[in-house]
């Protein structure tokens, strides 16, 4: 096989990607005069991919407004939804409406933190306890070599979790309105390093990981404790909405949703919503988001209730929301752009980013979920999801 062409002095170029596309068709007979139209400047792409090549144009569409009566994010907005599944934007649309009839949904973030977990293994168990005890006393010094390499990270507290005579530590960082992966990797390596200096007694071996942070993949730790936001969207609906709009009542859904827990509890599913996962990788794609992430951020729990007065108490939390409005891939031409029809882009928006993604899941898990009970779901997906 022959080599990618790649230039050490200019490889984030226009010309540099029409040689790589000129490899590609000679190589393998594909033409991408499609992948090779974008609009910005290679350059900018720098430290978000190797060997630039071109472009994934994935169509967008607009659902909305949603109304959000959140901490910070206050009013309606437009959500930019980036798919390929027809009936996806209609079926948030439909849910949006009902939202706004209702008066709005509400939006609460109950934690915000990002982790690595290095892991210390020692001669024995005792020695793994007391090197526990050690950190403890020694956190403030930890803390401060840990936050000595980054203007924005803050190191919030470290858990502990044994096995034998291994400790894991879970450091918990606050990462401003970066995702925080490569920022507290970095900022975990430097304390660790601190650490080992010290010598510590019995350390037979020492990894920056070991499986435990379970970065971009689902862990039932970290749905308990929280990777990134922990978002609650809720919202109370009158009946009479629920029925005039949706031809469903609020006691069918509150059926419906009993027996979906159970159909997620007997599958080992991760989530006891619908399709969490639809909207929030529509929205990661569309705003330059780690799309990897939707592997814990798709993780949900449903609650309901029917009030005293016969409304339906409707909620949904979100508890690995990993989310970002600066850095990564939120810069990009066009995720830049997106970011902007809802004013998320750039510092002190990331909070109200997220709860615009947890009121857009709400929306979409009360669309799909009446769709099921109405017999709607697939005369839906006929009429808008045929493309053959």
């Amino acid at each position: 096989m022959n080599k990618i062409p790649r230039s050490k002095t200019s490889d984030y170029t226009d010309q540099q990607s029409e040689v790589r596309r000129d490899f590609v068709k000679e190589n393998t007979g594909a033409n991408l005069n499609h992948v090779g139209k974008y609009s910005f400047d290679p350059d900018m792409v720098k430290g978000n991919i190797e060997h630039f090549t071109g472009v994934a144009q994935i169509p967008i569409g607009l659902a909305g407004p949603v109304k959000v009566n959140g901490e910070y994010a206050q009013g309606e907005f437009y959500i930019p939804m980036a798919t390929t599944e027809g009936t996806l934007v209609a079926s948030y649309n439909r849910g949006m409406k009902i939202i706004n009839l209702a008066g709005g949904v509400k939006t609460t973030i109950l934690e915000d933190q990002i982790q690595r977990a290095p892991l210390f293994v020692f001669n024995d168990a005792k020695l793994a306890r007391d090197f526990g005890e050690w950190v403890t006393a020694n956190f403030e010094t930890i803390k401060e070599k840990a936050e000595s390499t980054t203007s924005i990270g803050k190191l919030k507290s470290i858990e502990q979790y044994t096995v034998s005579k291994m400790r894991w530590l879970r450091f918990n960082f606050y990462t401003g309105d970066a995702a925080g992966q490569n920022m507290v990797t970095k900022a975990t390596r430097e304390a660790c390093q601190w650490m080992l200096a010290q010598n510590l007694p019995g350390l037979e071996h020492f990894t920056l990981a070991a499986n435990f942070d379970t970065d971009k993949k689902h862990s039932h730790l970290n749905t308990l404790m929280s990777r990134g936001k922990r978002v609650v969207a809720e919202i109370t609906i009158p009946s009479k909405i629920l029925e005039e709009n949706m031809r469903v009542s609020a006691k069918k859904m509150i059926k419906q949703r009993s027996l979906s827990t159970l159909g997620a509890y007997q599958s080992g599913s991760i989530n006891t919503g619908s399709h969490s996962a639809n909207g929030i990788t529509a929205i990661f794609i569309a705003t330059g988001q780690d799309v990897a992430n939707v592997a814990e951020s798709s993780a949900g729990y449903v609650f309901n209730e029917i009030m005293d007065n016969g409304d339906y108490y409707f909620s949904f939390t979100i508890p690995a929301l990993i989310v970002a409005t600066y850095g990564g891939g939120t810069g990009l031409a066009t995720q830049k752009e997106c970011l902007e029809i809802m004013d998320c882009f750039g510092s002190g928006k990331v909070k109200k980013f997220a709860e615009i993604v947890a009121a857009t899941v709400l929306a979409g898990e009360l669309s799909l979920n009446a769709a099921v009970i109405s017999d709607e779901w697939v005369s839906s997906h006929e009429d808008y999801g045929r493309n053959r």
